[in-house]
């Protein structure tokens, strides 16, 4: 019968868990898996095999006891580092969904709203159109795939007990978040432009005729010009997706590199 002392349990365990602390922080934001349409338990589960995957080539984390003051800090750090990394690529989702927004209000389609079930908020059908195109997207691409290489990649180049993020990386993930943000806002652009100037059409006719009920044919005519609209930006919409996914995962690398 194998036997294992005190001391080699307290080893194992702590070169199992601070992984586990980094994975399981990455899965809480992650897109797709860091929502609430998956149950915690599916997210533990899917933590603890990446980490029974990725831990025989993974560097081994430094000898400090994890029931410690500076055991406690590390454990912290590694979640912290984890959520940083997820949110590179959950970023992505959340301009594309100010988009939807933006192009949903100019539709009048604030009103019909749907739940959003990977954030559990209500969201206009613009905005979920998107957020929905942009998860095939991901998938498709092997976004998943990705972000699990460079979390694996990120042990060797941000090593457990290491300094953590720098503030450089802090600083630098904040302003491509606004790049990004720009960027969704470029994809919105057209269908704004084109949905205010049919406003402002609506708007003229009805100054000039004000006993013509126009609002009886401005809102249905809105909502089909708008699907028109965003059908037709698609062919530049999936490469600036695209783009922004590729931004992601390489921020994702440069926040944990040293």
């Amino acid at each position: 019968m194998l036997l294992l002392t005190t001391t080699e349990i307290a080893h194992l365990v702590h070169m199992w868990l601070w992984p586990f602390f980094r994975i399981a922080g990455l899965l809480m934001t992650a897109p797709i898996i860091g929502t609430r349409s998956v149950p915690m338990r599916i997210r533990i589960i899917i933590a603890l095999a990446i980490t029974v995957v990725i831990f025989p080539v993974i560097p081994e984390p430094p000898n400090v006891p994890p029931v410690s003051a500076e055991g406690f800090f590390i454990s912290i750090q590694q979640v912290i580092i984890g959520i940083a990394m997820g949110l590179c690529v959950r970023v992505v989702f959340i301009a594309l969904e100010i988009a939807g927004q933006a192009i949903g209000q100019l539709m009048g389609l604030m009103l019909a709203s749907m739940v959003d079930p990977l954030n559990g908020n209500q969201v206009p059908i613009i905005g979920q159109f998107y957020i929905l195109l942009a998860t095939l997207l991901f998938l498709t691409v092997d976004g998943h795939l990705m972000m699990i290489a460079v979390l694996a990649q990120s042990f060797s180049t941000l090593p457990i007990g290491a300094a953590g993020i720098s503030s450089n990386g802090v600083w630098e993930f904040l302003i491509w978040t606004g790049r990004i943000i720009n960027t969704a806002v470029i994809i919105a652009l057209p269908a704004m432009v084109s949905l205010l100037i049919v406003n402002l059409g609506f708007g003229v006719m009805t100054r000039s005729a004000p006993l013509l009920y126009i609002f009886a044919v401005c809102f249905p005519l809105m909502i089909l010009l708008g699907v028109v609209i965003v059908f037709f930006s698609l062919d530049s919409f999936i490469p600036h997706m695209q783009r922004m996914f590729d931004d992601g995962i390489s921020m994702m690398a440069s926040m944990v590199s040293n």
